[in-house]
């Protein structure tokens, strides 16, 4: 057995998720390779609300050759909502953040294990050879009917070596199944792409095989870990160590040299041709477009592993919001924040904030800030922001926190008025393309990033909206006379924006008080006829504020 561990697994994870109310377990018969994923994909597209997003458990797994599977499929079961992900990684939603970046800087080294439960059953030789033996014979669903050419692993932790430190690496890369002993893997191959793919290129200058570990299911942080954008050269599995306090037990592999997280549910054990690549694709890319077909790496497998009692995960991608948006967001966001904030020392920044909704969380980014920051300071960290990752922002805008980054009126609202294109737009030219799809020609080889600064630059009027206790005064009675329930949107009340004074406040306290004619008093005091109609009072000497 596999050392005492100091946190929970994906099994010990599934139970608490039941135990809250956040797991639908489905036992009549579903179909992997036509039903299970649009199934679940219904509540990212059909209108249901992020907190009320569950996990799914497939009990009762068949597919359209009339076959049956041994192993259930968890699906959404990492990050359906931030709810879900906050007990997976053991801290509450508003600490997630804070969690992340100790762990990036605070990274606990994984401890070796000589037995595991991701050993319990081994499956090696002719055992993986042959129609329902191998790959075949894993629940693996088609994530997007009518488009994907195959089965795909998505909720991967693919490990790889680099073969000249020893330092391992961890990512989430696609693999499509070719037949019952081989795969196409996706790796990255652009600039500040997948490490793993880096260590393939060194394995080919070798004329050497890669060897390559996946595991599908396993602690919740270590499958977190996966899919970061972390340094080159740090190893995933002690920061999922430093997420949840304690070191990661590992084992090594039985038919490869590599490190393997002791508790995963299933591990596919093989390795990488160095030589040759076939075409691999088409298939749903959490771009939110089909990727086309392409030549990719060639993995061929040499063992199965699996715990006695596995469960296999899967995860909601394509179009967002979905399970592999979430799972990115809530550690890209602390990630980014880190940089600007500590790495930059920039000054005034509250969070960064990335545009989830068919945007794929990589093209939009908002960095929001307290009021009054300098402009310079504003424009080191657009500067900032844009330098972090090759592919990442594509437009970067900068607003104060007032302004709610998930809002997108609210973010038209700040582009309208607190923004002028002439002054507060850059372009910054020669960019990565990224994460996206690749068939327009006319977009060119290299893409684009467009800064826009739409804080306040100066005071402005109050927001016209009723003040904030008239509008909690009414949604109480909202509330007792059962009107629809009520959820607000920012902004759902009036507030100063600087430009106001307590005259005015006066006023607005008497028209309140049905008291507005002692204003219509005070007015009458300033009649004159020396100045045009809408001049303001402030303007015109001897107004009531005088000459300021």
């Amino acid at each position: 057995m596999a050392d005492k561990k100091g946190y929970p697994d994906f099994q010990d994870h599934l139970k608490t998720l039941d135990e809250r109310g956040l797991l639908q377990k489905i036992d009549e018969p579903i179909n992997k390779d036509t039903e299970m994923h649009p199934l679940v994909r219904w509540q990212f597209r059909g209108g249901i609300q992020e907190p009320d997003r569950k996990a799914f458990l497939f009990n009762n797994i068949t597919c359209s050759r009339g076959k049956s599977y041994q192993l259930p499929v968890a699906v959404g079961a990492l990050s359906s909502n931030k709810e879900i992900y906050s007990i997976g990684i053991g801290a509450p939603i508003e600490d997630i953040g804070k969690v992340w970046s100790r762990a990036i800087a605070n990274p606990i080294k994984p401890i070796e294990v000589t037995s595991a439960p991701c050993q319990d059953v081994v499956i090696e030789g002719s055992e993986l050879e042959g129609e329902g033996k191998g790959l075949d014979w894993l629940p693996i669903p088609i994530s997007t009917p009518g488009f994907d050419c195959a089965p795909y692993f998505t909720a991967t932790g693919c490990i790889s070596k680099d073969p000249d430190t020893g330092t391992q690496n961890m990512g989430t890369y696609r693999a499509g199944l070719k037949s019952s002993t081989r795969m196409a893997l996706r790796m990255s191959a652009r600039s500040g792409g997948a490490e793993g793919h880096q260590h393939w290129r060194k394995y080919r200058e070798r004329g050497e095989k890669m060897p390559m570990a996946i595991t599908l299911g396993g602690p919740p942080a270590v499958c977190y870990c996966a899919p970061q954008k972390l340094r080159m050269g740090v190893d995933e599995i002690a920061v999922a160590g430093g997420l949840v306090g304690a070191p990661i037990n590992v084992v090594r592999g039985k038919t490869v040299d590599l490190l393997i997280p002791a508790e995963a549910e299933v591990v596919v054990e093989g390795y990488i041709d160095p030589e040759f690549v076939e075409p691999e694709a088409p298939f749903g890319e959490s771009h939110g477009h089909i990727a086309l077909e392409g030549y990719n790496n060639i993995f061929e497998i040499t063992a199965i592993t699996h715990r006695k009692n596995a469960v296999l995960a899967s995860i909601i991608s394509q179009v967002t919001p979905s399970e592999s948006s979430v799972i990115k967001r809530v550690a890209y966001e602390p990630i980014w924040y880190d940089h600007l904030a500590n790495g930059l020392g920039i000054k005034g920044l509250k969070r960064v904030s990335m545009h989830e909704p068919l945007t794929n969380i990589r093209r939009v980014l908002f960095l929001v800030f307290d009021r009054g920051v300098p402009t310079t300071e504003i424009w080191r960290a657009l500067y900032g922001a844009s330098t972090v990752n090759a592919s990442v922002g594509k437009y970067i805008i900068a607003v104060n926190e007032d302004i709610d980054p998930d809002n997108g009126d609210a973010i038209f609202w700040a582009l309208a008025y607190r923004s002028n294109p002439a002054l507060d737009v850059q372009i910054l030219p020669h960019r990565d393309q990224g994460h996206g799809p690749k068939s327009d020609v006319r977009m060119g080889r290299e893409d684009a990033t467009m800064l826009i600064d739409a804080t306040l630059k100066s005071d402005m009027p109050p927001i016209a909206l009723p003040k904030k206790e008239y509008m909690e005064s009414a949604k109480e009675l909202w509330e007792k006379l059962g009107l629809p329930p009520l959820k607000p949107e920012s902004p759902w009340h009036g507030y100063s924006l600087g430009d106001w004074n307590s005259e005015w406040d006066e006023m607005a306290k008497r028209a309140a008080d049905g008291e507005y004619m002692e204003n219509g008093r005070r007015s009458a005091q300033y009649r004159r006829s020396d100045v045009a109609p809408n001049t303001s009072v402030r303007d015109a000497p001897g107004g009531p504020f005088g000459d300021e």
